[in-house]
């Protein structure tokens, strides 16, 4: 993100001392990154999908023009594009056989945002499968030297230890709750206990045991379940599905999530649309993300008041989103021979 806005800087230098988004051009400037990543990621997939022409196209044009992109993106400004374009490089270039380049780009991802850690145990089985534990260390060796890369110029201002330290206090003192109005089973103990109000999410239940540790270990184990199956059936399908089921299991049942930490599905299930299956899917938790994205943060009064995040609704998306990524964990482990975009794999 430093690097972003530090060309963002250059071309309009007011950018580095601004505080007020309320001057138009800032506001493009500043939502440029998330559009230009759409746009890159709408390109990425019809690759991915291009011996199948008519899929291709539609596949970009869920990207472009989907309204939960168009929502994270164009109105609200947030970046999830971003570390989603990377992943989605990485993805590509492992299901073509280049793991050394797909770690670099993982990492990439890795630290542009947080959001693609449950990335990392889906593409470690993958790596796991093309070579054993010795791809696994090169991997890691090629994604260390990479983030080691990005973090040079920082080092000398304190960059590391700075950043480790913001994100422990956005996880202990800001956003330590159980849901941030994601509709997940977090938000539906929320609803029960408290209507909808936020709840701590460092509450002890047994000795120090939270309930933020009870939401890790359960995520914990389906994202090892997720990587058992890749490890498995280390096809191209197996290695997209696992990752769209990575990002919904960790937002199912971790503490502390916004409702567009699920977006990363959105993406790589995309690269599923010529499936039936893939299909449906992408078009339920498409409108479950978009319902869950416009009640959480209405773009306009009339919007909030016909979609209320607490309640009946939030109920419902809950439910509806636990069920979805059932679906997807499922159909995952069912192994299903269907062809998907993308070659087998070369090795490592």
């Amino acid at each position: 993100m430093g690097f972003i806005w530090a060309i963002l800087a250059n071309v309009e230098p007011a950018f580095r001392t601004v505080t007020d988004a309320s001057d138009p051009g800032i506001r493009v400037l500043m939502k440029a990154p998330a559009a230009t990543a759409d746009i890159g990621i709408a390109l990425l997939v019809a690759f991915a999908l291009r011996d199948r022409p008519r899929w291709a196209v539609a596949g970009a044009a869920v990207i472009l023009l989907h309204p939960a992109v168009i929502d994270v993106s164009a109105w609200w400004g947030q970046y999830e594009s971003v570390y989603l374009l990377a992943a989605l490089v990485a993805t590509i270039l492992a299901i073509n056989g280049r793991n050394g380049w797909a770690a670099a780009a993982i990492a990439i991802s890795v630290m542009t945002k947080p959001q693609a850690l449950p990335l990392l145990l889906p593409f470690a089985a993958w790596f796991w499968a093309a070579g054993g534990w010795r791809a696994v260390a090169r991997a890691s060796l090629v994604g260390a030297a990479v983030i080691s890369g990005l973090w040079l110029p920082f080092i000398a201002a304190g960059g590391p230890v700075d950043y480790l330290r913001n994100l422990g206090t956005y996880q202990n003192e800001i956003f330590n709750v159980l849901s941030l109005r994601a509709w997940n089973v977090w938000w539906l103990v929320q609803e029960a206990a408290a209507g909808g109000a936020f709840i701590a999410d460092d509450v002890a239940i047994v000795g120090p045991f939270t309930l933020r540790h009870l939401g890790y270990v359960i995520a914990g184990i389906l994202e090892v379940a997720v990587a058992a199956v890749i490890v498995r059936d280390p096809r191209p399908r197996t290695l997209i599905l696992g990752l769209a089921s990575g990002v919904l299991v960790f937002f199912a049942f971790a503490t502390q999530m916004h409702e567009r930490y699920a977006y990363g599905a959105l993406v790589f299930l995309a690269l599923l649309i010529t499936q039936p299956a893939g299909r449906w899917l992408g078009l339920a938790f498409g409108a479950a993300l978009t319902l869950n994205l416009l009640a959480a943060i209405p773009p306009t009064p009339e919007i909030g008041a016909m979609l209320p995040v607490a309640g009946a609704l939030g109920v419902a998306g809950s439910i509806g989103m636990l069920a979805i990524t059932y679906a997807a964990v499922r159909w995952l482990a069912a192994g299903r021979t269907d062809r998907v975009a993308g070659a087998a794999p070369r090795g490592p």
